[in-house]
């Protein structure tokens, strides 16, 4: 019995150098856990807090700080891991090969991520701007990570991929002050062009939608078998669609009242 409970007690002696060791380790590893988990979230709501004061999108800077979070935590807990004794080397190859796997599975819609942090980032569009890309025209509805919607003029909604909108011509019609609207049809050859021009530019007179300056104009381009008619006017980008539609209208009207013989065709456009 003596020689069992000094072979235990040897044992125990032999055990307890291992046993402070690792458990000193384990406290240390556990401070470190604790005082890195706090220093992060610091770090997290600084970066916070400078990019809200730098004007960042609120949707752009919610997502970064997730992702830095993410990834200082993610190296803060395999730090740990090491100073406690974890083989942390093949675990980083795992993640490493997981990470390169992932990325060209998702090859299209990393570029659409990228496309929409480079849209949140400088902003070449806006919600409520109107724009054309991607053969889509329409006002911007909301601006994602992944695509941006668009509200096209019948009411229906067009997902635009972001990395189709971040690599292709934009064009954004709301950003300039004024645009130059046009209401285009055909009179024939022996129609009075002074006196259409007369009854268009009469059109535009009292109304205070219609720019001054550069002053409204009404110019001729011969056709095979008609004379093109174009009254040009600038205005206001939100006023461009419905001045269009109506002075197409009021054009047709007072020329037909007036004899002018209409071609078959009517155009009207920006």
């Amino acid at each position: 019995m003596e020689h069992q409970v000094n072979s235990l007690w040897s044992q125990l002696n032999g055990w307890l150098p291992v046993l402070l060791t690792y458990a000193g380790q384990f406290v240390l590893a556990v401070i470190v856990l604790l005082v890195g988990w706090i220093i992060v979230n610091g770090v997290t709501r600084a970066m916070g807090r400078m990019m809200s004061a730098s004007h960042i999108e609120p949707t752009l800077r919610g997502f970064l700080l997730s992702v830095v979070g993410l990834l200082l935590k993610a190296l803060l807990l395999i730090s740990v891991a090491s100073m406690i004794g974890i083989a942390t080397t093949s675990f980083v190859a795992v993640l490493g090969a997981a990470g390169l796997a992932v990325g060209m599975a998702l090859q299209g819609s990393l570029a659409n991520f990228a496309g929409g942090v480079l849209i949140l980032l400088f902003r070449p569009f806006q919600v409520g701007d109107t724009i054309t890309a991607g053969g889509s025209t329409g006002t911007v509805v909301s601006i994602e990570m992944f695509r941006t919607v668009l509200c096209d003029t019948t009411n229906e909604l067009v997902y635009v991929p972001n990395g189709t909108l971040s690599n292709n011509v934009v064009i954004n019609g709301s950003q300039a002050e004024r645009l130059l609207a046009s209401v285009t049809l055909l009179i024939d050859y022996n129609d009075d062009t002074d006196k259409a021009r007369s009854l268009l530019l009469g059109l535009l007179e009292h109304d205070e939608l219609v720019l001054r300056e550069p002053a409204p104009s009404v110019s001729f381009l011969p056709q095979p078998a008609n004379i093109s008619v174009t009254l040009g006017f600038w205005c206001t980008p939100g006023n461009v669609t419905p001045l269009v539609g109506k002075y197409s209208e009021a054009a047709i009207k007072v020329l037909k009242q007036e004899g002018f013989r209409l071609g078959v065709t009517v155009r009207a456009g920006v």
